[in-house]
């Protein structure tokens, strides 16, 4: 039997009834040749689909045993180890699979994966350039990991340019066009329609150019998610949509992350967070809560987790345990802000639960989750839209970010311009949060010292 190599873009993309036949041919094979090294590689393809990297890298490693010299191999075993979170050994397999075949094309693009994903977006870049030549010119997947690496090390020029090839994209889900794109030209008092993609985080850090739009002789119309329209409701819009509802009158129209490219921003002009909005009656229901501070003590707001359902979650997120370890710093007091499944965490501590004092059953939506930061002295968390809403507010903020974050918080250094009052503790190459966490330990007890003698004074 045949298989290609698994294209790290594509692979996702195949329904379950197209697995299930790929596994019995699979099984079918290896019960009539238990040496048919293809076949091994199909059912390690299978795992990683599954979520089951270490399970795919065995099945591609005993394939190699009968088949050494099998370039799609090498790439599939690549791709599974840097799903696995090994990626010096991804990309030393990748490279294994360029040896063999130096002009495949799905070998080429998931080297360059393996790169980005690694973190070394010079190797990246170059291979990109690399598969480009071979493609006879840039796909939209090329592209966009091109614009990834490219918006990481902060050329915002290039980068924003690229980042529009996520359209092309098969797995890209955004609303239909509905109306002429604004491409940049004077609006002159034309009505535009802004769409909302991607999740809540991009939402808000998206909202800054909203007043822009106003400035450049625009009448924006808003697609906006529930959750987000209180606390952004002091924008000055024309209207307001409800996020999925039928499109508007208008007379063009701009997805939000397609702003920063038209304004052509740069890691010198990115705007400043748009100023939201907390309700008095959310502001409220957070003194009912919280009340006030205890004289030397520290109120620190935890997340640990974003939505599930994203698909990076595994990698940016943590457990509530980790966090569990700053509550043994005197004067310290946890509150979390955690929604979702992960909440489920709090309720296991058993005794030890009131060392978190739990918000989440009170967050209905951003605007009382930013009440609740307004009155905490920090927030340290992983990243997630919190951590958008946190920055926007100029709370101070401590984002434990993993080793390729997303691309707003750069590859090195404590800061982005993006939030000022954010500060970056960064995984390294290994993935491994305990390092971390040793950071933000220290920092912490050095910030309680610091607190306490402001308060004694």
């Amino acid at each position: 039997m045949h298989i290609e190599a698994d294209d790290a873009g594509k692979a996702r993309n195949q329904d379950d009834r197209e697995d299930d036949r790929l596994r019995r041919a699979a099984e079918a094979a290896l019960d009539a040749d238990p040496s048919d090294a293809e076949a091994w590689s199909i059912l390690g393809l299978l795992s990683r689909r599954a979520g089951k990297p270490e399970e795919s890298i065995a099945c591609h490693r005993r394939g190699l045993e009968h088949a050494p010299d099998n370039g799609g191999i090498w790439t599939n075993l690549g791709n599974a180890l840097t799903e696995a979170g090994r990626l010096a050994e991804g990309v030393a397999a990748q490279e294994e699979a360029f040896r063999l075949e130096p002009r495949g094309r799905t070998v080429l693009f998931n080297r360059v994966v393996a790169f980005r994903k690694a973190g070394r977006y010079a190797e990246a870049l170059a291979a990109i350039d690399l598969a480009i030549s071979e493609n006879g010119g840039p796909t939209a997947l090329l592209r966009w990991e091109r614009a990834l690496t490219r918006l990481q090390i902060g050329d915002y020029v290039h980068g924003f340019d690229d980042y529009e090839a996520r359209r092309q994209i098969p797995s890209y889900r955004a609303r239909p066009p509905s109306a002429t794109p604004w491409n940049g030209e004077p609006l002159n008092g034309r009505r535009v329609f802004v769409t909302t993609e991607q999740g809540f985080g991009d939402a808000l850090l998206a909202a800054r150019y909203l007043p822009m739009i106003r400035k450049a002789g625009g009448r924006p119309i808003y697609e906006c998610h529930s959750e987000l329209r209180r606390v952004l409701s002091g924008l000055d819009l024309d209207e307001w949509m409800a996020w999925g509802a039928s499109a508007p009158a208008c007379d063009v129209e701009i997805s939000q992350m397609s702003l920063p490219m038209l304004f052509r921003t740069t890691l010198a002009s990115v705007p400043p967070p748009v100023p939201l909005t907390v309700p008095a009656e959310a502001r409220e229901k957070a003194a009912r809560l919280l009340g006030n501070r205890e004289p030397g003590t520290l109120r620190v707001g935890i997340v640990w987790s974003g939505r599930p359902s994203f698909a990076d979650n595994a990698r940016r997120a943590t457990r509530l345990a980790p966090f569990l370890g700053l509550a043994e710093i005197p004067g310290v007091r946890l509150y979390s802000l955690q929604k979702g499944p992960q909440e489920a965490e709090l309720d296991a501590l058993g005794p030890a639960g009131r060392l978190v004092v739990p918000l989440g059953p009170h967050l209905e939506d951003f605007a009382d989750a930013a009440a609740m930061i307004e009155r905490l002295d920090l927030v340290i968390m992983t990243d997630s839209a919190v951590a958008h809403l946190a920055g926007s507010l100029g709370t101070p903020i401590w984002n434990l970010v993993q080793h390729v974050p997303y691309w707003v918080y750069g590859f090195t250094g404590e800061r982005t311009p993006w939030y000022p009052s954010m500060r970056l503790f960064r995984q390294g190459p290994e993935l491994d949060w305990a390092p971390v966490f040793a950071s933000v330990r220290k920092a912490l007890h050095d910030e309680v010292r610091r607190r306490t003698a402001h308060d004694a004074l």
